[in-house]
């Protein structure tokens, strides 16, 4: 005669995969101070690089290499590309650190988080929730930068071709969806960063340890990357490929710097999420 099982009760109708629902957490999250004002910094950049390329002219009259930067006023497309060159490399961690780094930590300084467990919501459950809506938001903050750039550029600097530094140009339909491609690559490279913030975010309960932290960790991913003297080691740092997507704006796009840099951002990433994932389980979390 086998034993019994004993199995936990549980209340009617209630399903583990029901609680938290990701509406429910999105909402939470868009209502958040935070999560207004870094999109008004995001909206915000493409105005003032406008204004200072009217006080201070056209950057491509002040020398005779002709750079990304130097054909910002073409037109509406290289506008774009500009405002997400500049960005790329800092500004564009800040949100992915932000949504990501404070998610799980903010409701450990408010001490919720043990009231959300006690809902029940799962621990897995609760942070797959909140790591798909910091995600989300991550993307809609890339997305809005350059969708802002363009409508900024258009009636600053007119619809037309993207000119390419190098020689030649885009027509402006196969400029926009080359610049999707590259906010898309944009997004998967700083999937190291939102990792790192997430797992600093399930160690402590001080959202401004786990967002600086990852924002930290970034700079010096950037300083080892600028290093020459690491030779081959650099292909291993998810810096070193952070503007591989300017390949893709060519007259014929370079896909192998995209590819290898995706593939590195990817790995580091799935790493650390799973230690995210792993680490909260077994966390005696008493805030």
């Amino acid at each position: 005669m086998s034993a019994p099982t004993l199995e936990r009760p549980t209340a009617p109708g209630y399903r583990a995969g029901r609680t938290l629902p990701l509406r429910v957490e999105a909402v939470r999250q868009l209502k958040r101070r935070r999560t207004l004002v870094m999109g008004g910094v995001m909206a915000l950049l493409p105005v003032v690089l406008v204004i200072a390329f009217a006080v201070a002219g056209s950057p491509g009259e002040r020398n005779s290499e002709v750079t990304l930067m130097d054909t910002a006023t073409a037109s509406a497309a290289n506008f774009a590309a500009t405002c997400l060159f500049v960005s790329a490399g800092f500004l564009l961690v800040i949100p992915v650190a932000l949504f990501c780094g404070d998610t799980v930590a903010s409701e450990a300084s408010w001490s919720s988080l043990r009231y959300l467990l006690a809902a029940p919501v799962p621990r897995a459950r609760l942070l797959w929730s909140k790591l798909v809506v910091a995600l989300a938001l991550s993307a809609a903050a890339m997305v809005l930068l350059p969708l802002i750039a363009l409508v900024i550029g258009t009636m600053a600097y007119g619809w037309g071709p993207l000119e390419i530094p190098t020689g030649g140009e885009l027509p402006a339909g196969t400029a926009a969806q080359r610049l999707l491609m590259a906010v898309a690559y944009v997004f998967v490279s700083q999937l190291v960063t939102a990792g790192l913030a997430f797992w600093l975010s399930t160690k402590t309960d001080a959202p401004l340890g786990a967002v600086g932290g990852a924002v930290g960790l970034t700079i010096v991913g950037n300083v080892l990357d600028a290093v020459t003297a690491l030779g081959d080691w650099r292909d291993f740092l998810p810096a070193h490929w952070q503007f591989a997507w300017a390949d893709v704006i060519q007259p014929r796009p370079e896909w192998g710097g995209m590819i290898q840099g995706a593939a590195v951002s990817v790995t580091y990433a799935l790493v650390l999420f799973a230690l995210a994932f792993r680490g909260f389980a077994r966390k005696d979390v008493v805030s």
